[in-house]
């Protein structure tokens, strides 16, 4: 069973997968945020062949849900309504602060080293879509605990 991870931003929404059998989230992709969303993530979950979908909720940090964490709950609403797999929604606070510390592409100084800072865009898509994968992995890692 292939399982999905979104992150889903104002700009772009960020891919993650895994299957149940092996039960580690990878980043997969960064997707533009254009057109109508639930379109693009119905097509995305399509073109992932997905059996399942696992998308994160931005709460606030006193766990409030906010505007932007009501605009992700009307989307999975619709989303719902529109695809034939489950959809779920998992807390990602914190997700993208922990994956914009991972590792990810530097930019280089003219001598070859590595400047330290991550290149622009290529570090904010690779960012999102390991948002993704850290929201996918905590909820596999939930619903292992909850099984055992």
């Amino acid at each position: 069973m292939r399982i999905i991870g979104l992150d889903l931003g104002e700009k772009r929404i960020g891919v993650a997968a895994a299957d149940d059998r092996t039960g580690v989230a990878l980043p997969v992709t960064t997707v533009a945020a254009v057109g109508d969303p639930t379109v693009l993530v119905a097509g995305i979950l399509r073109e992932q062949s997905a059996d399942e979908v696992v998308v994160g909720l931005p709460l606030s940090m006193s766990g409030a849900v906010g505007p932007q964490a009501e605009k992700v709950l009307a989307l999975v609403e619709d989303l719902r309504e529109i695809v034939a797999i489950p959809v779920h929604t998992w807390d990602e606070r914190l997700s993208t602060v922990q994956a914009s510390r991972s590792p990810g592409k530097q930019t280089r100084r003219p001598d070859g080293r590595p400047s330290g800072r991550k290149s622009g865009r290529t570090a904010d898509a690779g960012r999102d879509a390991a948002a993704a994968a850290i929201v996918l992995q905590a909820y596999l890692d939930n619903r292992r605990s909850a099984a055992s």
